[in-house]
């Protein structure tokens, strides 16, 4: 039997944040706001806080990623290319490319970031 889907309505601040448990990043937290325990079929959401001079691991993987910049100011690493962006930026990061997000303003980097639920974590 598969188990029902129910709704979820949260606020971020009532939402777990964990550092980023990777050696290769600095002064980044993950929440999962929505996830495996909300047994989203399709698309597991991320919100990421990066405090100054902070960085996500610089890594590749073969799925996806959608990206929405809420606050600050960064630079992602796409392949060998560095872009800035700022709050309000999208981002698209196709499958099996390196990438790395930092921070480089003085405020707190914060953006969502969509996954495939069938995503390897």
């Amino acid at each position: 039997m598969t188990e029902k889907i129910s709704a979820k309505v949260a606020h971020q601040s009532d939402i777990t944040k964990s550092t980023v448990d990777d050696p290769a990043a600095s002064k980044a937290e993950i929440q999962w706001v929505i996830g495996a325990d909300d047994n989203a079929p399709n698309f597991y959401l991320r919100r990421f806080t990066v405090q100054k001079d902070g960085y996500s691991p610089k890594h590749s993987h073969p799925y996806e990623h959608e990206v929405y910049c809420l606050a600050g100011n960064g630079k992602i690493l796409i392949d060998d290319k560095w872009h800035d962006f700022e709050k309000d930026y999208v981002i698209f990061v196709p499958p099996d490319v390196i990438h790395q997000f930092k921070n480089i303003g003085d405020s707190e980097l914060i953006f969502l970031c969509a996954i495939p639920a069938n995503a390897k974590k």
